[in-house]
C-alpha cells in the first residue's frame, strides 16, 4: 500500500507528517511523493489564515478528483479548529484532528473494514499531556525538525492557533534525549527544535528551552542546534546566558515581531512594546558573535493608520533584520480581532506589504554584500543542481558551492565570492 503526504503550514506540521509517515511505514506502507499514484493521500492542514483553509479545501478536492479510487485523509489544524467546516468537506474519507494523529493507522484499518466515512476529532482540554510525536529520521537527511512543544496560551487578537492547538505542553527531556539519539544514529547532524510557542517550552515544568538545547548538544554526532520561531518576552537574560554557553548552539534567532508600532502591538494583544523588542535585539547581538535576527511582520492590521505603518517600517529598518517574512493581515473568523472588523482595504494592505518587502530585501542584500570575502563554515545539506550544493552557516546564511564530489553532510570552510539571488556563492577555502 502506498501513502503520500501533502503538508501545509509550519515546521511543526512538517514534523507531524514525518511522525505519521513513520507510523505507517512501520505498518508496511510505502511513502511516495504526492505527485505519484497512491492508495492514500494525507493532507496535513494549516489554518492560520482563511487562505490556508482555502488551500486545504482545494487540495482535498484535487486529490479526490485526480485519484477517485484512493482514500483521502484530512488532518492538522483546520479540522481541529473548525470541525464543522471540515465535516462538510465530503471529499475527505477520513477526518481527524492534530490531537490524535497517532490514530491514523487504526482509522485507516477501520475505514478499510467498514468502507464508511470517518470523522474523529478530539478536542483539546486544559491539562492535556504532550501527545506522542517522536521521529527517528527526516526527509531532509542532514537537518531534522524536532517538535518539543505544542499549544499556545497567548491569545493574540488576530490568531486562531489556541483553538487549533490547545494549551502549552512540553515533551519530557528523557523522551527528547532518546529521540535525538535515534536521529543522530540515522545520520542527522543538525537539530531544529520547533513548537507552536517554542519559547514557552517547560512552562509549569522544572525545565526550559536551554535544557532542551543541552540535551541535543550532549550527543556527539549532533553538530548544530537551532531554535524555531520565538516570542520576544520569553527570551530572558537567563535564557540568553544559558544558550551562550552551549558551543553547538547556532546564533540565529527568528523572533516574531508582527509590528514595530507599539500601538498596533497593543491592539494585537502582543505582550511587549517596540522598545522592549529593540532592547532584546541589542542584547542578542552583544551576547552572540555573528548572530542573525529574522522575523515576521504583519501589515494592514485593523485600525493601522498610515502613520502606524510608517512607524513600523522605520522600526524594522532600524533593526536591520537579516530576513523578514512580510504578510498582509487576514481577518480570521473566531478571533477577537474579527469582532472589530477589518478597516484597512485590501489594496492598501498590498501596497504596504510591497513597500515593506522592498525595504527589507534591500537590507538583506546589504547584509550579503557585507560578508563578501569572508571565510565561513557551512554544513551542506542538498544538491541544488548538478554539482552545485547548498548549505547554511551557523547564522543561517544560505551558501552555494560548486564541487566535483558529493559534500552533503560535510562541514566545510568556504570563502564567499559573490552574491546570488537570495544566497551567496563560495569557493573552497585553502
Amino acid at each position: 500500500m502506498k501513502v503520500a503526504f501533502y503538508t501545509l503550514g509550519c515546521k511543526v506540521n512538517q514534523t507531524e507528517s514525518e511522525y505519521m509517515a513513520e507510523l505507517l511505514t512501520k505498518a508496511g506502507f510505502e511513502v511516495v511523493s504526492c505527485n505519484d499514484e497512491a492508495d492514500y493521500y494525507v493532507i496535513n492542514s494549516c489554518t492560520v489564515t482563511a487562505t490556508a483553509d482555502q488551500k486545504t479545501r482545494q487540495n482535498v478536492r484535487k486529490f479526490k478528483r485526480k485519484h477517485p479510487n484512493s482514500v483521502v485523509i484530512l488532518t492538522g489544524c483546520m479540522p481541529q479548529a473548525f470541525p464543522n467546516d471540515s465535516k462538510e468537506l465530503v471529499e475527505a474519507d477520513i477526518v481527524l484532528g492534530n490531537k490524535n494523529n497517532s490514530d491514523i493507522l487504526s482509522l485507516i484499518n477501520e475505514y478499510n473494514i467498514n468502507k464508511t466515512r470517518i470523522l474523529d476529532i478530539n478536542q483539546h482540554q486544559t491539562g492535556d499531556k504532550f501527545e506522542e510525536c517522536v521521529i527517528s529520521k527526516f526527509s531532509e537527511r542532514v537537518r531534522a525538525f524536532v517538535k518539543i512543544e505544542d499549544g499556545c496560551d497567548r491569545f493574540c487578537s488576530y490568531c486562531i492557533i489556541p483553538m487549533s492547538r490547545g494549551r502549552v505542553r512540553s515533551k519530557p527531556l528523557d523522551v527528547l534525549k532518546s529521540e535525538i539519539k535515534k536521529l543522530a544514529d540515522n545520520g542527522i547532524k543538525e537539530i531544529v527544535l520547533v513548537g507552536i510557542n517554542l519559547s514557552a517550552y517547560g512552562k509549569n515544568e522544572d525545565f526550559n528551552i536551554v535544557d532542551a538545547v543541552k540535551i541535543c548538544a550532549e550527543n556527539e554526532k549532533i553538530k548544530r542546534i537551532r531554535l524555531g520561531s520565538l516570542e520576544p518576552d520569553h527570551i530572558t537574560d537567563e535564557v540568553i546566558e544559558g544558550l551562550r554557553k552551549i558551543e553547538k548552539f547556532c546564533p540565529q534567532f527568528h523572533i516574531s515581531l508582527q509590528s514595530g508600532c507599539t500601538k498596533t502591538l497593543k491592539n494585537m494583544n502582543r505582550h511587549y512594546t517596540a522598545e522592549e523588542y529593540m532592547d532584546l535585539c541589542n542584547k542578542l547581538r552583544l551576547a552572540f558573535e555573528d548572530t542573525s535576527l529574522t522575523t515576521d511582520v504583519m501589515v494592514g492590521f485593523n485600525e493601522e493608520t498610515e502613520e502606524d505603518f510608517i512607524e513600523s517600517l522605520n522600526f524594522v529598518k532600524s533593526i536591520k533584520f537579516e530576513k523578514v517574512h512580510v504578510f498582509p493581515y487576514s481577518e480570521r473568523e473566531g478571533t477577537l480581532a474579527s469582532k472589530k472588523g477589518d478597516s484597512v482595504p485590501k489594496h492598501e494592505k498590498e501596497r504596504r506589504a510591497g513597500i515593506m518587502i522592498q525595504e527589507t530585501e534591500k537590507i538583506r542584500n546589504e547584509y550579503f554584500n557585507s560578508i563578501l570575502g569572508k571565510t565561513v563554515e557551512v554544513l551542506f545539506e542538498n544538491e541544488i543542481e548538478n554539482g552545485v550544493y547548498q548549505g547554511y552557516t551557523k547564522n543561517y546564511t544560505p551558501i552555494r558551492l560548486a564541487c566535483d564530489r558529493n559534500i552533503i553532510g560535510e562541514e566545510l570552510n568556504v570563502d564567499i565570492t559573490e552574491v546570488g539571488d537570495d544566497y551567496c556563492i563560495s569557493k573552497l577555502h585553502f
